[in-house]
């Protein structure tokens, strides 16, 4: 099942628990503006090359369009519609006053050099910048993408309409960015554990951990559970898997991975098949899939980021302000997701759909959508 196909059928299910008119279900699906361009740039060596570039506005009621702009060679319509669509449950879920978009580029960043990448983000930009802004809709990295990649944007949207630093989130701190950002996605996979465990009266001190994927959300995770107490058994990322049942020494496996670029080789824990990450036994397992863990916790990418309370006058937390804010909104989301979940006698996963969906509904209706 594809990830647009999944993503509706979710949207569907929850909107049957919600009861939604059918005619505001079916405004709540389609997305407000799609926007498809050609990104066509030299080459360091005189070629040119073109690319693709998508960007999904799905709904503002809430407030301006955000999501992550990805630079992945499987970046297609399809992907990008239903992780804009998510964009605007997540958004809602945890109560900060933003609709969903997403966007990217299929390209493979690993093939481009920087001054490339630096060409291909002016252009795409160019190509959309009447479309974006500070009201409107603000991206933000992604997959494949980084501050410096925001940083770009920034100053060629600027050139357009004049210096516009919130324009993006995720730019570097000396350009307005919000401190802690580099982890945020990481810590809220942190509080959301925190969170689930509570509930049955649990802590993270002794859990065993198996966590899929080891880049930004996963290496933060993965430190910040090890700091907690939690014992890592497992990782894996592109390069391959690991295990140690007794623990895998974190801030060792991070010291490898920048030197190396992977997981792979790593010393003082056996390698084992990828395949296999997802059903090795745990008591914690991230993100989401089948296996033998008792609470899986689903490390979408960006569920809530202290930049979104970035603002236009360029105020800024210190970063222990931002990771209690943060910490504060995770807790009330699991709280108000739990909540609806005992009203729908629902899962986890239905109670954050329907969560989400009736806050936007609701925001939709006050606004006069059949107007």
């Amino acid at each position: 099942m594809n990830a647009l196909v999944a993503t509706n059928r979710n949207f569907k299910l929850a909107s049957k628990l919600l009861g939604l008119d059918s005619k505001l279900e079916r405004s709540l699906l389609i997305s407000f503006r799609e926007i498809k361009v050609e990104c066509t740039i030299p080459r360091d060596n005189g070629s040119l090359a073109t690319f693709v570039g998508f960007r999904v506005q799905h709904d503002n009621a809430r407030g301006p369009m955000k999501g992550g702009i990805r630079y992945h060679p499987e970046v297609d319509p399809d992907e990008v519609n239903a992780l804009a669509q998510l964009m605007t449950w997540k958004t809602a879920v945890a109560n900060i006053p933003y609709g969903g978009a997403k966007g990217g580029i299929g390209c493979s960043p690993s093939e481009l050099t920087t001054s490339e990448l630096e060409r291909l983000t002016r252009v795409f930009t160019q190509k959309i910048h009447d479309l974006i802004g500070v009201h409107t809709d603000v991206p933000a990295p992604d997959m494949g993408t980084n501050p410096q990649t925001m940083a770009w944007m920034l100053d060629e949207y600027s050139k357009f309409h004049g210096y516009s630093p919130a324009v993006v989130t995720g730019k570097p701190t000396d350009l307005g960015g919000s401190l802690g950002r580099e982890a945020a996605t990481g810590r809220g996979v942190l509080f959301a554990t925190k969170a689930l465990l509570s509930e049955f009266g649990k802590s993270i001190a002794g859990q065993r951990v198996v966590i899929q994927g080891f880049g930004n959300v996963g290496s933060w995770a993965a430190q910040l559970i090890h700091e907690n107490g939690g014992k890592i058994i497992a990782v894996s990322d592109v390069t391959g898997a690991l295990k140690n049942t007794n623990g895998i020494d974190i801030p060792s496996l991070v010291k490898h991975v920048k030197e190396h670029n992977g997981v792979k080789g790593f010393p003082y824990a056996d390698s084992i098949d990828p395949n296999s990450i997802l059903v090795e036994e745990c008591d914690v397992l991230i993100p989401a899939a089948l296996g033998g863990a008792s609470f899986i916790i689903e490390a979408a990418n960006h569920p809530t980021d202290p930049e979104a309370d970035e603002n236009i006058q360029g105020f800024m937390w210190d970063e222990e302000k931002v990771n209690s804010e943060l910490e504060a909104y995770m807790n009330k989301g699991f709280k108000d997701v739990k909540d609806m979940c005992k009203s729908l006698n629902g899962d986890l996963r239905m109670g954050a759909f329907s969560l989400g969906i009736n806050r936007v509904a609701r925001a939709t209706v006050l606004r006069g959508w059949e107007a």
